[in-house]
């Protein structure tokens, strides 16, 4: 069997229905991110951390820091969701921002980024109501999205680029 080394986990599929046990586990996955990605990154040393998960692909320094820009994003885009009514979202580029000067800097700052950010979307989540889940919002590439399709995105994100070091870690026998 092949492993798709762009995407381990398969791709995000969005979510026909939600249950409370679905959410739950999607916030539990936020929740434990950080200490996921810790696990995964433990005893890198800075050529591996520069190192691509795949061929042409980024390396895993740049996965962690666009991990902290995209879901500082989705916290924005949350809170957004949550106080006004059906928002137009700003996208951005993914892709340049991974070319940033500070997509080069040490894990330290993007690690804590991500810490803050996921404790504030954990508790965020935690105090919706089922209607707040239904709230709107639209993306302009992506159209109208509901924050229960952002949950179950960045449950599934974060995850997904785990699994690109973690991949990449077991190939390289890290």
């Amino acid at each position: 069997m092949t492993i798709d080394l762009a995407y381990p986990l398969g791709r995000f599929e969005r979510p026909a229905t939600s249950t409370t046990e679905d959410r739950v586990e999607r916030i539990a996955r936020i929740r434990d991110l950080p200490t996921e990605l810790h696990g995964a990154l433990h005893g890198l040393t800075d050529a591996q951390l520069d190192t691509p998960y795949r061929p042409d692909g980024w390396t895993v320094r740049q996965v962690v820091h666009h991990l902290a820009d995209s879901h500082t994003n989705a916290l924005i885009r949350l809170k957004l969701a949550l106080t006004e009514e059906n928002p137009t979202i700003r996208p951005y580029s993914e892709k340049g921002f991974a070319t940033l000067a500070d997509a080069r800097l040490p894990l330290g700052p993007s690690l804590q980024i991500i810490e803050g950010t996921h404790a504030r979307l954990v508790s965020l989540f935690e105090a919706m109501t089922p209607d707040q889940f239904a709230r709107p919002y639209v993306h302009p590439v992506n159209g109208p999205q509901t924050l229960e399709m952002l949950l179950a995105l960045y449950a599934w994100h974060g995850r997904h680029h785990t699994a690109h070091v973690t991949g990449l870690r077991m190939r390289e026998g890290w």
